[in-house]
């Protein structure tokens, strides 16, 4: 078989092997690679691309196929690659940042959710929202002022205190220490950003951001262990696993995730979410005239702006689909973003439709890997769009979105809205 090198550009007349689906210049200049992904699912929903240095992938881009990958996790593993990045590392001696959820296989993953499970159930998140309700209006008043038109970066000013008020809160990370997390969620995130990277390449980016988490999360971690509270860094720094505690670099790799996955995935879903229904104002009006939608809306929002586009998985066994030989240690990218616009799947999948029902997106993933805060990001997301509905009046962009050089998380740096909001109690 004869495997031909990615180049950087996308057309509809292009060959295939000219397309680029894992380029973060082409998720930073249009957010999503939609008509290539719409040729691959149509011609090659299964197709091979090679990546400088000689390795390369292959492109899954059909829900169905997606799905059928999850479910069998002992012939397509998650380790040892997390996501297929544009720099092609090698599998052999790729680089292991973290030991973590996202790149564990059963029965291990299980064992290790286990401990953290508990507080992401549906009535565990129920308590929290008196607490998420109480930041939105807050966060909402102050951009509201006395109700006059105002302009305001919706992820600064919004979206990414928001969701890192909450994680913060779960965690029992002090207030003071808040605009840490921030920073190192940028820098993972944002790694192929030169913005984020700190003039670094991305892999030190990333080994820089991991190494000052940990170093504060192990201090954090000390303090817990002699002195637990009610937040997750207590819970976790007393689990156990197989009958032991928790190894050091796994737990210091679950504070990793929690503070990376918890605050990106959902922000960049909520600014996501309104620029859609900036872009579709007929939307947001069925939402204002009925509030009842607002949970189909959210699925829609998360299918829509699918905010984690992919993941890896390799294979353990030679096997054959569609057609194509795919060999044992072969890597698949799982791409989301498409499998969430499959016209085999979804009415019209690009139009945005706040009522849409059925919804089957996996923008939460599938499988044992199904996203272990999907009940929380679905109830930020609850609020978030509840209130926004009850109290704009008035909204567009100000200036275009400048989205983040990723094609691993996706969404906006900076959103610039201008806006006005119906201004709090007691203006």
């Amino acid at each position: 078989m004869t495997r031909k090198p990615i180049l950087q550009r996308t057309s509809a007349s292009a060959p295939l092997t000219a397309l680029d689906v894992v380029g973060p210049d082409v998720y930073a200049a249009t957010g999503q690679p939609l008509e290539a992904w719409r040729r691959l699912r149509r011609e090659s929903p299964i197709h091979w691309f090679d990546l400088p240095g000689g390795v390369g992938f292959w492109a899954v881009t059909r829900r169905a196929d997606i799905v059928w990958l999850s479910k069998q996790p002992a012939r397509f593993i998650n380790a040892p690659r997390l996501a297929i990045f544009e720099e092609g590392a090698p599998v052999e001696g790729e680089r292991t940042f973290v030991r973590q959820l996202l790149n564990m296989d059963p029965p291990h993953h299980g064992e290790v959710r286990k401990p953290a499970a508990p507080w992401f159930t549906p009535r565990a998140i129920r308590r929290r929202r008196p607490g998420i309700e109480r930041i939105a209006k807050d966060l909402l008043d102050e951009m509201a002022g006395d109700g006059e038109e105002r302009e305001a970066d919706f992820v600064a000013d919004f979206a990414a205190p928001l969701t890192l008020s909450v994680l913060a809160d779960m965690l029992g990370v002090p207030r003071a220490d808040w605009e840490r997390m921030f920073h190192w969620t940028n820098q993972v995130a944002g790694s192929a950003d030169p913005e984020f990277s700190d003039g670094q390449d991305g892999i030190s980016s990333v080994e820089n951001a991991r190494d000052e988490l940990f170093a504060y999360f192990a201090e954090l971690a000390a303090e817990r262990r002699k002195d637990p509270r009610d937040d997750m860094v207590s819970v976790l720094v007393h689990a156990e696993v197989g009958g032991r505690p928790m190894p050091p670099l796994e737990l210091l790799s679950y504070y990793f995730l929690l503070v990376v996955a918890g605050n990106e995935t959902t922000r960049n879903a909520a600014s996501g979410g309104l620029l859609a229904l900036v872009e579709n104002p007929d939307q947001l009006e069925k939402l204002r005239e009925n509030p009842e939608l607002i949970e189909s809306a959210v699925e829609e929002i998360v299918r829509w702006t699918s905010p984690v586009n992919q993941f890896c998985r390799t294979a353990t066994e030679d096997v054959e689909l569609h057609g194509e030989q795919i060999r044992a240690g072969d890597a698949f990218c799982l791409l989301y973003g498409s499998a969430n616009r499959d016209e085999e799947v979804f009415e019209e999948p690009e139009c945005f439709r706040v009522d849409r029902r059925p919804n089957p997106h996996v923008g939460f993933g599938i499988g044992e890997h199904f996203c272990l805060g999907a009940n929380l990001a679905r109830l930020e997301l609850r609020i978030i769009f509840r209130d926004l509905a009850l109290r704009l009046e008035q909204v567009e962009l100000a200036r275009p979105v400048e989205r983040m050089r990723s094609s691993f998380l996706v969404g906006a740096k900076r959103m610039p809205i201008r806006y006005r909001l119906k201004p709090g109690e007691g203006r």
